[in-house]
């Protein structure tokens, strides 16, 4: 009788025994499992670079619209100038299109028109440049303007905006005084041209000067558009050509207006990393003998 007591009392111990180790064993499999190093997850494939830009010039004709679109082979070169020539064209395009579709065939008068030419004005180890003129005809009396540029800046990579120009926005007013003052006087000059009544006169130099003065606000915006002016040698910039599509300082009979701004100018406000793109050029001297009374100036007057 105490010897089944004995093993009755024994048998609960055994099986807490049991128990215990097998716990124990779950424990060490999860503290094992949470110890042991945890296979990688899959890295995403990393995307595949764009295609590079191929400029193809582009001609299409439909009953309902023409489209001309042409390249500077040059510009394949510089695969980001590339890239942005043919954004701003395939968005003067799908303009177009958008266009055509919103209206009625029937009521069309003419096919639609899209005319673009790229043009390179400047290659240099340092700045590449690239005017887009043409127009966009959907009707009415003319077409609407296309004019920008584009300015490539080969080591960098990048292109150039006015915005970046200057290290101090206020500098804008400057550029704002020279331009407007340029403007102002090819205006007057073209309209002495004319031999206008004094009254129209008066009337054209107002609402004229009125365009002028609001197309050239010292904000970058104003001149977006702009052409770097190479020196005569070396390869250097000599000033900067800002370039105003009609409507912004004019009428548009008086077409595309441009101020060419020297390096006289430009230089005090050029943001440092530009400043050793440009040089200043003295203007041409006139030809003519020196005078017994002309002699040299010494560095010391």
């Amino acid at each position: 009788m105490s010897q089944i007591m004995s093993n009755s009392i024994r048998f609960p111990s055994t099986a807490a025994a049991v128990l215990t180790i097998a716990l124990l064993a779950a424990c060490d499999k999860k503290r094992d499992a949470d110890t042991a190093p945890q296979a990688e997850a899959p890295a995403e494939a990393a995307p595949a670079p764009a295609a590079p830009i191929v400029l193809k010039d582009v001609i299409e004709n439909d009953a309902r619209y023409i489209i001309g679109i042409s390249y500077p082979p040059q510009a394949a070169k510089y695969p980001g100038l590339a890239k942005a020539l043919h954004d701003y064209a395939e968005q003067a395009r799908a303009d177009l299109l958008k266009e055509v579709g919103t209206i009625d065939a029937a009521k069309q008068n003419g096919p639609y028109d899209l005319t673009l030419n790229f043009s390179l004005l400047v290659e240099t180890p340092d700045v590449v440049a690239v005017a887009a003129d043409g127009s966009s005809f959907t009707g009415g009396a003319h077409g609407t303007p296309l004019v920008a540029r584009f300015v490539w800046l080969p080591r960098q990579n990048r292109l150039l905006a006015s915005d970046a120009l200057f290290a101090d926005s206020r500098s804008w007013t400057a550029i704002s005084d020279y331009t407007r003052e340029q403007l102002h006087a090819a205006l007057s000059q073209r309209v002495d041209a004319d031999e206008l009544p004094p009254t129209e006169r008066a009337e054209v130099m107002r609402s004229v000067g009125k365009m002028i003065d609001a197309g050239t606000e010292p904000v970058p915006g104003s001149f977006a558009a702009f052409e770097p002016v190479l020196a005569p040698q070396g390869g250097k910039l000599m000033g900067l050509r800002f370039v105003f599509p009609p409507y912004q300082v004019g009428p548009y009979v008086d077409g595309v207006r441009t101020v060419e701004v020297p390096t006289t100018v430009l230089f005090p406000h050029l943001a440092p990393e530009y400043r050793g793109m440009f040089v200043a050029v003295k203007p041409a001297l006139a030809e003519a003998a020196p005078t017994p009374a002309e002699t040299p100036v010494s560095p010391t007057q």
